[in-house]
């Protein structure tokens, strides 16, 4: 996509709520640019809008009855640990989890595989960021089905169907955490195969860098084809209003952290959050402690 876009229309365009006919291919990785908006013009964005989320998470934290799931799915180098380092600088970090999903342990492969992702859903007033989610099973697991075995789950089930099957149980568990009131937001961030092949080669040029190097990573590159299939699948089946996935074009950190931001805080705005009135027994006890507090004053 060569041609300049604005803001509105560019988000517009990333969010998915009918996957229907959603095409993976027609979503880009990188935007030629949005008008008006330059790197400069986007990082002091990016600024202004860390100091406006933080606004809206006391709300949120003050209201106690919204939550906020934030779900980032990427390929390998897509930017994720990135993105919530930028996006999130400036909440209060008593009001947000993060749960990164690394392999199931023994513990976990004894029950169903939401089961973990539903322990760490946010709870009301918060906000909760899943580095890696509940998708991974129709990803990783979809372009390694021997991993099935290792779930436990019965050979009988282990079948083509089990894929149509998780995508309504995701559906399923997505509407039901809306219906509790949890804004559920899902992210694809939207990697060229070059792109990550440059952010691999940086990884290991630079020694500072060498950390997040991982051999299996860029392997996985063999890949790239299936996980393209995978990834297009799992949208087109779980894209819905109250779930929707935004696919953000990723070649560009600072779109892409823009982009996020952009987001996030017109769901929260969208929620029309004040600051909620005390109840009436409050007002009287902050009177009483006021008459107390100041007769305490010294005397002078």
């Amino acid at each position: 996509m060569g041609q300049t876009l604005d803001l509105a229309r560019l988000l517009a365009r990333c969010r998915v709520e009918d996957g229907a006919h959603f095409d993976l291919a027609a979503h880009p990785t990188r935007i030629g640019r949005i008008d008006g908006i330059g790197k400069k013009e986007g990082e002091e964005m990016l600024r202004k809008g860390v100091q406006r989320l933080a606004e809206l998470q006391t709300l949120l934290y003050a209201n106690g009855t919204w939550s906020l799931l934030l779900v980032f799915q990427a390929l390998d180098a897509g930017g994720k640990d990135g993105v919530i380092k930028h996006v999130m600088s400036g909440v209060n970090p008593q009001g947000v989890t993060v749960t990164s999903f690394k392999q199931p342990g023994p513990v976990e492969l004894e029950h169903d595989y939401l089961w973990r992702v539903h322990m760490a859903a946010p709870t009301c007033g918060r906000i909760g960021i899943f580095n890696r989610s509940h998708y991974e099973e129709v990803l990783v697991t979809r372009v390694h089905p021997e991993i099935l075995v290792g779930q436990k789950i019965p050979p009988a089930l282990r079948t083509d169907a089990i894929w149509e099957d998780r995508y309504r149980d995701i559906r399923h568990f997505e509407q039901y955490l809306a219906n509790q009131g949890t804004v559920v937001l899902k992210f694809f961030l939207n990697l060229s195969k070059e792109e990550q092949r440059r952010r691999f080669l940086k990884r290991i040029d630079e020694d500072r860098k060498h950390w997040k190097f991982s051999p299996s990573d860029a392997r996985e590159r063999t890949h790239w084809d299936a996980y393209q299939t995978a990834y297009r699948e799992a949208i087109r089946h779980t894209a819905q209003p109250r779930a929707p996935w935004i696919v953000v074009p990723a070649d560009r950190k600072w779109m892409t952290r823009l982009l996020v931001m952009e987001t996030i805080i017109h769901a929260l705005e969208s929620l029309k959050l004040t600051i909620p009135e005390p109840a009436p027994e409050l007002v009287t006890d902050m009177e009483t402690v006021r008459r107390e507090l100041e007769a305490e004053a010294p005397k002078t």
